[in-house]
């Protein structure tokens, strides 16, 4: 697996789709900037949380096709893709076959059935799911407020409960008069009426099973029960690993993915996977590391390397831990120690991470901005609270958001803002960030919009509703977009460091590094290899920089 950088974006981040990002690529500008690429799950056939609720793998044929790829591929770019280990889409193909065929169908147990997990663990409600005992779930994790479960009606008209940790959307199309004539024994004026109730009742938020249906209280049970049958989902429904038929998906998927063209699969929400009665069910020990072994065992047949996606604190060890079973790992203390070390004008922290990183050989995959928020919660352990605190507070200040887990505060999770933005839309600032970042140890990923040196999007979180926060770092850019921005200074800068980190060989996971310290906020890091050299030499408090490869200066911000 090669150590250059990799661009990483939504199949429609820009121009639209893939193939508009292949030729961006493929452009004079753009030329040596980027060895992989990322792209988010949207490049699959998904529907909720922009791509993390997969219905299957095949390819979106609104955002990609599979001429695209092989033009990647014929760039000398690879991929990393995502593999959702935790769930599918209430869409997806198994799932509906449960909801067409019930009992009968062969993936009943290919997702989580609620009661069947929790049986004799808990009290049967008159909802009709299992209330789990107190002790049971006292120390569960919760991505979201009540129980994780969607309730779906099957075939026989069974009510079941499934296993649902993230995302669910119920919903109940508006029915007209021949609908409940089909349905029930009513006469047409009757029915104009009841559906004039029904679709007022919906339009209110009110669930069938609520509705007082006043006037029409003796086809109440009948037009309820008609409703019932006609529910609609969405959702991201947890898989049940007891399943074989879950673990041949598994490896049915990674072959696919190595087929796009995949060298790195990200797993996704890995951490939620494994369940058992009375645990937290999020990175249980030791079956997350059993079920992670197990997945690897079905990557290397197909060439893969992992890449294991966990947020926790530093505190708590966990990154050192993937590491230490020869995982690659994400670095998602970097994008707020360089905040910190740029703002404080303060680089300690940040270089003993470094070192850290090369003396335990720990391999990560690094970055500035992605998709999500800017982590917040992984930094405890390795800067003071206050400090933490204190660059929360800058970055909402400057137009980010915070991201509480549960609703909680003081419970941080991330902020959400572009990286541009967090940094105060300074191109000083942002130009001494990516050439850190790019002599930082790892593989260097780069948000697309940080690239395009974008800003926080609050009309895109207007407009987005209640995850409306997480669309302030998601803005999609037209080409027009792309072409202004290329002629912008810190566009044209980022893509030259870009572009001599990818072709000094001094770099990769094998080379040596050296930091030497002057002060608190100058320094500089030095790479080595195959007789080759790239040094960078950093003053934080003048926010100024050199770059030099074999001794020869390349790139200036002074």
């Amino acid at each position: 697996m090669n150590s250059g950088a990799m661009l990483n974006a939504y199949p429609d981040s820009m121009g639209g789709n893939l193939g508009e990002i292949a030729a961006l690529l493929k452009r004079p500008e753009m030329k040596d900037a980027f060895r992989s690429f990322y792209i988010l799950p949207s490049v699959f056939n998904t529907d909720l949380d922009r791509g993390f609720s997969v219905i299957s793998y095949d390819l979106n044929r609104v955002y990609a096709r599979g001429g695209d790829l092989e033009r990647l591929r014929e760039m000398g770019v690879d991929l990393k893709l995502d593999f959702i280990l935790n769930h599918l889409s209430v869409l997806s193909p198994q799932f509906q076959d449960i909801l067409k065929r019930g009992d009968a169908s062969p993936y009943r147990n290919f997702f989580i059935d609620w009661n069947q997990f929790w049986t004799g663990y808990g009290e049967m409600t008159e909802a009709g799911y299992i209330q789990p005992n107190t002790e049971m779930i006292r120390n569960m994790f919760f991505r979201k407020p009540g129980l994780p479960i969607l309730m779906v009606r099957l075939p026989d008209g069974r009510d079941v409960p499934y296993w649902n940790t993230f995302y669910q959307e119920v919903r109940y199309d508006e029915v007209d008069a021949q609908d409940l004539m089909r349905g029930m024994e009513i006469q047409y004026g009757e029915a104009v009426l009841l559906a004039q109730a029904i679709n007022a009742e919906l339009r209110e938020g009110i669930c069938p099973a609520q509705m007082t249906l006043a006037g029409f209280e003796g086809y109440r049970e009948r037009a309820v029960g008609l409703m019932e049958t006609r529910r609609k989902y969405l959702g991201q429904m947890d898989l049940n690993l007891r399943s074989d038929l879950v673990w041949a998906y598994y490896d049915e998927t990674l072959a696919r993915l190595k087929e796009y063209g995949a060298s790195i699969v990200r797993l996704d929400a890995f951490a939620y996977a494994p369940k058992t009665p009375g645990l937290r069910n999020f990175l249980n020990e030791p079956d997350t590391w059993d079920v992670l072994e197990r997945v690897r065992g079905l990557a290397q047949r197909h060439g893969l390397t992992l890449l294991p996606e966990i947020h926790a604190s530093y505190a708590e060890g966990s990154y050192k831990v993937v590491a230490d079973k020869g995982f690659m790992t994400y670095d998602f203390f970097l994008p707020g120690l360089l905040i910190d070390a740029i703002e404080n004008r303060d680089a300690q922290t940040l270089l003993s991470w470094a070192m850290e990183m090369k003396e335990k050989n720990i391999r990560v995959v690094n970055m500035l901005g992605c998709h999500d928020g800017i982590p917040m919660l992984d930094l405890k352990g390795l800067i003071p609270e206050e400090r933490i605190q204190a660059l929360i507070d800058l970055i909402v200040s400057r137009g980010g958001l915070i991201k509480n887990l549960h609703g909680q505060k003081n419970v941080y999770y991330q902020v959400n803002a572009t990286y541009f933005s967090a940094l105060g839309a300074d191109e000083r600032k942002m130009l001494l960030a990516r050439a850190v970042q790019l002599f930082m140890p790892g593989k260097p990923q780069v948000w697309y919009l940080d690239l395009f040196a974008g800003e926080n999007d609050l009309e895109a979180v207007n407009r987005g509703g209640a995850a409306g926060h997480k669309e302030i770092n998601r803005t999609n850019l037209s080409m027009p977009q792309i072409e202004e921005a290329l002629g912008r200074r810190i566009v044209r800068q980022q893509i030259e460091l870009l572009r001599i980190r990818n072709t000094c060989p001094a770099f990769g996971f094998e080379a040596q590094m050296d930091i030497e310290r002057q002060d608190k906020q100058r320094f500089s890091i030095e790479w080595k290899k195959d007789g080759c050299a790239a040094k960078l030499s950093a003053d934080l408090g003048r926010c100024a920089f050199t770059v030099e490869i074999d001794g020869e200066t390349v790139f200036v911000q002074v």
